[in-house]
């Protein structure tokens, strides 16, 4: 069964830390690229972070500087570390896997970040 599961959300005060973990399962997970969204309340969901099979890594410029995500292949997991969080970070964090015109979702995360 196909299946990425984040974790690692919760409530932070801005200008803390983070880090969000997805683990994926039932697929070969070295041949997939992953990245990371956000939906806030009202909000369409926005990429923040791309990581290709091979280690490339693209970022929105909301995240720049302050976001890395990362990938072991060993562990079958992508990260999210989020550093110097904002209110305006806030939102449900969801992880997907695409390969070859095939994506898969997690069922999401929930970050607040306050004030």
């Amino acid at each position: 069964q196909v299946q990425l599961a984040e974790s690692g959300g919760g409530l932070v005060q801005a200008g803390g830390s983070l880090r969000l973990s997805c683990a994926a399962s039932g697929i070969i997970f070295s041949r997939y690229n992953m990245g990371w969204f956000r939906q806030a309340p009202g909000k369409q969901r926005d990429l923040v972070a791309a990581i290709t099979s091979g280690g490339s890594t693209n970022y929105a410029d909301s995240v720049k500087g302050r976001f890395t995500i990362s990938r072991d292949n060993a562990k079958n997991t992508v990260y999210l570390q989020m550093n110097s969080v904002k209110p305006q970070d806030t939102a449900v964090y969801y992880c997907r896997g695409g390969y070859s015109g095939t994506y898969v979702w997690g069922q999401g995360t929930q970050v607040t970040v306050s004030s």
